[in-house]
């Protein structure tokens, strides 16, 4: 199996060296850029499955650095820094990035995150971005749903939750299980919300259907029902 291949654009050597020694234990192939440009110029030769990325670099920053990533790539981005405000934070997101991590951290943790990102990446951009059932087409490409003949766009979040629990059909996810799937690990909001997206959701597709339902375990969760003949 080929191993998943890791940038880290850090101006720290101990850093890059820290993340390198724990990400190679997990199997990746690291490779490291100590300011902004010559990461730029290792993203587009290596083209990898992932970016740990540090806000404050010599050249160009960490923000310029995310937003080049961005003009050519999907790639996940998880960005590093050293300031714990949610300015910070809010920029990275805008730009485009997927997670963020505040110096210092547990390598562990950073680990846990890598993975988590790459998990939703590989759930929204994988072979799979079209789900067609009986009255209902999931296009993640176009972020529509099509239902009972009627194509509508759909806000990001309602249609990579309906897309998620659609790609588990039949598996029960609690609302604490969707939150780190569709907001992230550190999403500090209500949990409620999901139950928000979930009632939105089920406006936009209607009728009740005996093909499939998006149900709610009272006490447990949802699950997205398929009954297959």
């Amino acid at each position: 199996m080929k191993k998943l291949t890791l940038l880290v654009i850090d101006d720290d050597p101990n850093i890059c060296e820290l993340i390198r020694l724990y990400s190679e234990k997990a199997g990746y192939e690291v490779r490291h850029a100590n300011d902004g440009l010559t990461g730029v110029e290792i993203f587009y030769e290596l083209r990898p499955d992932l970016v740990v990325l540090d806000i404050m670099l010599p050249g160009l920053s960490g923000w310029e650095v995310c937003k080049e990533i961005r003009s050519d790539s999907e790639v996940p981005i998880i960005m590093l820094t050293g300031k714990g405000e949610s300015y910070d934070k809010i920029k990275g997101l805008d730009l485009g990035a997927d997670d963020y991590v505040v110096k210092p951290f547990d390598p562990k943790e950073l680990l846990a995150r890598m993975k988590a990102v790459l998990r939703r990446y590989n759930i929204f951009n994988g072979d799979q971005d079209i789900i067609t059932l009986p009255h209902l087409i999931i296009n993640m490409k176009q972020y529509q749903i099509t239902c009972y003949d009627e194509t509508m766009t759909v806000p990001p979040k309602e249609i990579e939750l309906l897309f998620y629990l659609a790609t588990h059909a039949n598996r029960v996810f609690t609302r604490q299980q969707l939150l780190d799937q569709i907001w992230g690990y550190d999403f500090e909001g209500d949990p409620r919300t999901v139950d928000v997206h979930i009632k939105r959701i089920r406006e936009k597709l209607g009728k009740a259907n005996t093909d499939w339902e998006l149900k709610t375990l009272r006490g447990i969760g949802y699950k997205f029902e398929v009954n297959t003949p």
